[in-house]
This record gives C-alpha cells, structure tokens and sequence, in this order.
C-alpha cells in the first residue's frame, strides 16, 4: 500500500470555481483508479486560490492478476471458426484450451491469465485522463501545454510512495516540488509524502483545507468586530468567496468616512461587497457602523497600517462616485425616465423594456383581483415605475441595486410607500431562501413581472432544456408558486397566461406557433397547448419546492393530471388530503383494488381491441355484489362531486373510503371474466366505473406505493 499525492500548482483560480473544482478532480481520479481495479482505502481533495490537491491514500502497489474465461466454438467445428477463436484470445493452439461439456454440447474454453501492472506504470495515463476529463465553466489555452486549463499551470507535484510519476504534460514541470505563498514563502519546496507536503506548506503560509480557512476567517471577523463593540453583518456567501482568495487570511479593520454615511445603507454594502470584498459592521441598534472588515493574505510588518489605508483610499473614491450618483439620480423624479425604458431592449423579440412595463401595467391591475384590498392604483403606479430606475447612473454602477434605488426615488418624489415597497420588492422572491412579500401591492407587481417573462419567452420557443436555464426561467417560476402560496391567492392561472399571452398579441409579438395556417382555430389550439405546457412546466417546479417537506411527488402529479386544476392552494389542499386517505387502511386498500380493477380493464380492452368505459347497465345486474357496488359508486361519486365543489377534500375522500367494502365484496363473490359475453362486458364497464369513480378526485394511475 502506497500513497498517491498530486498538486497542480496554478495562477489564481476564480474562487467561485473552486470548490466544485476539487470535488470533479476528487471524482475523476477516483473513477480512474478504481476502472483500472487500483483500490485506495481514502481519497481526498483541496484547493486554495493557487492549487488543487489530490490525495489517495492506502492505494495498492499494483492491479490485481485477472483470469478471464471465454468460451469458443464447439469441439469439431470448422478449422477457420477455431482459428479465429485461438486468435481473439491471443493463443497459439488448442493445446491451451479446455474441452467442457456444457448440456449443450462440448465447447473449447480459454483461460486467459493476465497479470496485473505496477501501479506506478498506470498512474500516468490515468491521472492525465482525469486532467483532461475535469471541466471548467471557464477555461484557457496557455504556451505551455496543449489543453485547456482554468488559468495557466506553473508546475505539478506528483509522487506515489515517495517515488515521482512522470506525467506527460506537454512543457509543464511535474517533479517532487512545489511553492508556498506567492509573496511570504514563494522558495521551491521539496516534499516526500502529503504529510511531509502539508507540514512544510503550513510553515511556508499556505493553510491548505478550504474549511480550516474559514474558521480562522470567521474567527478573525468575531474577534475584530467584539474588540471594537460592533457586530458583524452576516454574509456566509461572502465568507465563501473571501475563503477562495487568500491562502493564509489576515483580518484588518478599516473605516468608513463620515461623510458617506448619508448614502443609503445598500449603497454602502453593495459597493464594499461586490467591489472590494468587505465585511460590514453594525452597532447595537442594528443600523451600519463606520467600519467594515476586510481579509488580506499578507503579513505586514507594520500591523496592516498601510494596507488598510490603502483600501480605506480605494473605497473612499468609490463611495464619492456613488455620492454623486446618488444626488444626480434624485434631482431627475422617477417618472420622468420612464421613456427613457424604449431604448432599452428586453429581449430580441419581446420588446424594449417601456413594452414591458405597458403589459406589467395592464397585468398587474389584472392580478389585484386576486389580492385582498383595493390597490389597483398603486398597483398601476408601482408597475409603470418598477424599472424606471434601469436608467440612474447608481444601478449603471451598481446593477444590484435595481428596485433598491428606485425605491429610494420613489420615496424621494413623495410616492406612496406601499408603492416604493413594491418597486424594491418586485424582483423578489430570487431564490428558495429570499425573503417573500406579502404587501399586496408588491405581491401583485412581482407576480405580473415573473409571468410576463415566462409567458414572453415561451411565446418565442426559448424555454429551459435539460440543465440549461439562461433566462431563469425556473426561479421565476418558482417565485410564482412562493408568492402564490405563501401569501395564499387563490389565482386561475391557466385565465392569468391567457390574458398574459394576449398582452403580447396585442403588441404585435409573433409566436412560435408550429401551425402553418394561420387561422383563429389554430392560434386558439396553440394557446390551449401553451398554457398546458406552461401549467406542466409548474408542476414541476411545484414538485421541486415541495420534496424538501416531504411532499410526495406523485401525488402531485396525480392532481395536476386531471387537467382542471390550476389553482395552487386549493392544488395543496387536495393533495394534503390525498395523502392523508392514502396513509389510512381504507386509503392504502383501495389503491390495490383500483389498481386490480384498472389492470383487469386495460387488458380485456387489449385482448378485445374494444372500451368499456361508460357506465354499467344497471338492469344487467344479477349478483348481490355487483348490485351493492353499483349504487355505493353512485353515491360515493354523487358525494365526493358535491364535497370537491365545495372544496372539502376530506369529506371527498371519506366518499371514496366507503368503497372500500363492496370493491372487495365484489372481487370475492363476482367472477368478471365469464362465458357470456353480454354479462362479461357489463362487469367489465362496472370495474371501469370503479376507475372513473376514483379518478374524478386524483389520477389514481400515477400514484406510486
């Protein structure tokens, strides 16, 4: 047993590709070695800014041998059948084959002994596949090697069992060296195995575990910000980025100039975070300090001093640009740059963004139906104001800050507050843990910002395939369930696409329709199958956001299957219900006997090449059983029509539960499959009756378990 250590020593990888960087490079190696029957008994990865570490440990010293048995052509078959054979298997004669009486006849067998190679031999190839294999979202061609890599490798340090593998990597050096920190160690170091290899990293600043950074990080910030009386403003993704940048962090408090701190608070965090890569401070009452944090991956030998003047120096000038957006945007009132929108295309075929907000308009006042209150006037105003703020020189500077600006203005032009609320809030919900709203106002305008999307770009064919999502067409989905059912709307949405798709219609935007005629008939066709696709494409998304709590997948689908259901509450509700019948006994044997019935139907059908869907002719009837089944599916189907219009799932239910006897009655007393025609197909419609009966409330079919 050996260990396998390999260190690809590179210019600065992007922080945001590390992690997945190390963990395909981790995948790869070991799916080469063990292809190749090398088992290791632990094989782990790491990363920094500038290297990515694989380590296999107990990894054996060479392939274990294999005897591969083949069997050939039967004894006295034609002599080209046997040399062909003896070729195949790399033989000389039948002498090193077996004869083997299979019950078959006799056949000639091969045993074909191959020893295993020495590890080391194998190395090579295999982790030069694994290299080639790992792919980047980024990636680049450099001097000196013929394949892409993220940024150009420096050099590679790969030894098994102490002993160098020589990879062929084109020019790039591969020996037993590597380079501790770029500035504080940058000497060669030598190293023997990957405990001599972290040892002697450490002692040359390089801390070499992602998560062993973060701590010291995370520490660094707590100690700073309780030694000053402050507090840190969370930022776990931040924490993330700033963990892929430096190889041994340093934490340093700076300060905010007194004068910015009039600039709104997002101004200040936005343009410390997504420029310089600060951490924020609070006080006791939660609003921001005059400090931030910031990480350095040095040691100065004056405390820092210089470095946070430095940053202290770059941020001020950054701050004062943000100053002068911000008086400038103010002197100019939203309204006015609302015009301003028809230079701005949203998307090649769907308008420019003053389109876009004219159908957000109409929408919007369209969904204030469906939110408790009268807001239709702020609705109305929010929405012709939602992406005024596109054109301020502070979102041009800062795009994050979209919605966030233009509610500051709003505010500023002494708008109403529910409607500045909405302007910020129209974006959200961005992903499944972003804050949702629940302002009816800003409910409504963000409903109306994510429809209009979806429905525009499905009108132009460009919906989500497989992984690829460059629109995010599935958040915005998904933030249209969030809002939905968060906030409990009881929306027709199959009504809402419609009137959406009109919108479009009546801007002229052409649709991707399929049909070659162009006829009323066909475009009505076309908008019933859009709106179908459109609920399809929720469905899923529904399943999405439910598998976390536990919400069995198919018995949404089994909902959504019946094809009539486009309201999401009353949706859950029923499928809170469903799931509530199928965990009960009554529930759980019905499902077996629909199954037994539906099975039975499908196959006669088949064999008969005929339907018996329809109901049963009551007067046909002769068994006590098939009588009682009969009149408990007219009264069960009667009760659960009545309770499902009044939305009592449960009493719809409880209908179905009351099947339960006289299904299994008749299963015991009726034999359906019998020899007069007449009376076979009349039973065979009553099992059909069972099926129709269940289905109204769930698409019972689709149900797993």
């Amino acid at each position: 047993m050996a260990e396998l250590l390999l260190e690809l020593l590179t210019e600065e990888i992007p922080a945001r590709m590390q992690a997945r960087a190390a963990e395909d490079l981790r995948r790869l190696a070991s799916e080469q070695l063990s292809a190749a029957g090398l088992a290791t008994t632990n094989i782990r990865s790491f990363v920094t800014p500038r290297r990515l570490v694989l380590v296999a440990e107990g990894l054996v010293d060479r392939q274990p041998d294999v005897n591969e048995e083949r069997r050939g052509p039967r004894v006295g078959a034609p002599a080209q059948a046997v040399e062909g054979f003896l070729k195949s298997a790399g033989l000389r004669s039948l002498d090193q084959c077996e004869q083997r009486d299979t019950g078959k006849g006799v056949f000639y067998f091969a045993v074909i002994k191959r020893a295993g190679k020495a590890t080391i031999e194998l190395l090579p190839d295999l982790l030069r596949k694994a290299l080639y294999e790992l792919s980047w979202p980024k990636s680049m061609r450099f001097p000196t090697a013929g394949f892409r890599w993220v940024r150009p490798l420096g050099g590679v340090l790969c030894l098994f069992g102490g002993e160098v593998v020589r990879l062929a990597l084109d020019q790039i050096p591969v020996g037993d060296t590597t380079r501790g920190h770029r500035f504080l160690a940058p000497e060669p170091i030598r190293v023997r195995d990957f405990k001599d290899y972290e040892t002697k990293l450490l002692a040359a600043h390089v801390i070499l575990d992602p998560e062993e950074r973060k701590k010291i990080i995370a520490g660094g910030l707590a100690a700073a910000v309780s030694e000053a009386g402050l507090a840190l403003k969370p930022d776990p993704d931040l924490l993330d980025e700033v963990t892929g940048l430096v190889e041994w962090p340093v934490v340093l408090m700076g300060g905010i100039d007194p004068a910015f701190m009039t600039l709104p608070p997002e101004v200040l965090t936005t343009s410390m975070r997504a420029h310089q890569k600060y951490f924020a401070c609070v006080d006791a009452k939660g609003e921001l300090a005059p400090k931030f944090l910031l990480v350095s991956n040095m040691i100065a030998s004056d405390g820092g001093r210089q470095i946070v003047a430095g940053n202290e120096r770059v941020l001020r000038a950054r701050l004062a640009d943000a100053q002068f957006f911000w008086e400038q945007d103010r002197k100019v009132p939203l309204a006015t740059r609302v015009p301003k929108l028809r230079e701005r295309l949203f998307y090649r075929g769907l308008g420019t963004m003053e389109d876009k907000v004219t159908r957000l308009e109409v929408l919007a006042v369209e969904l204030a139906r469906y939110v408790p209150g009268d807001h239709a006037q702020a609705i109305r105003s929010a929405a012709m104001l939602a992406k005024a703020d596109l054109s301020t020189g502070m979102v041009g500077e800062f795009p994050e800050l979209q919605g966030v600006m233009g509610r500051y203005c709003a505010l500023h032009d002494g708008e109403r507050r529910e409607v500045a609320d909405a302007i910020a809030e129209h974006y959200s919900p961005l992903g499944p843990n972003d804050r949702c709203p629940t302002a009816p106002v800003s409910v409504a305008v963000a409903l109306a910002d994510k429809l209009d999307t979806l429905v525009g770009f499905w009108r132009i064919g460009e919906k989500p395939t497989g992984s690829k999502d460059p629109f995010a067409l599935r958040r915005a989905a998904l933030g249209i369930i969030r809002l939905i059912v968060e906030n409990r709307l009881r929306v027709a949405l199959r009504q809402v696409f419609d009137h959406a798709w009109g919108l479009y219609d009546n801007q002229g935007v052409l649709a991707q329709t399929g049909f070659r005629e162009e006829s009323p008939r066909a475009e009505a066709v076309h908008r019933s199958l859009f709106a179908q696709d459109l609920l399809d494409f929720f469905a899923d998304r529904l399943k999405v956001h439910l598998r976390e709590k536990g919400v069995r997948h198919d018995l949404i689908t089994a909902v959504f299957a019946l094809q009539d259901e486009d309201d999401l509450v009353r949706l859950l509700a029923r499928v809170d219900a469903l799931a509530k019948f199928l965990t009960s006994e009554d529930g759980a044997n019905l499902l077996v006997a629909y199954r037994r019935a539906a099975n039975i139907v499908r196959i006669e059908e088949k064999r008969d090449n005929a339907s018996f869907a329809g109901p049963a002719d009551r007067k046909m009837l002769k068994m006590k059983e098939e009588i009682a089944l009969a009149g408990s599916l007219e009264d069960a189907a009667a009760r659960a029509r009545d309770a499902l219009k009044g939305e009592a799932f449960d009493r719809a239910m409880a209908a179905l539960a009351t099947l339960r006897r006289p299904v299994d009655e008749f299963f015991n007393g009726v034999t359906v499959n019998i020899d007069d025609p007449a009376l076979r197909a009349n039973r065979l419609r009553l099992l059909s009756e069972i099926r129709a009966t269940l289905n109204g409330v769930a698409d019972f079919s689709v149900i797993e378990g």
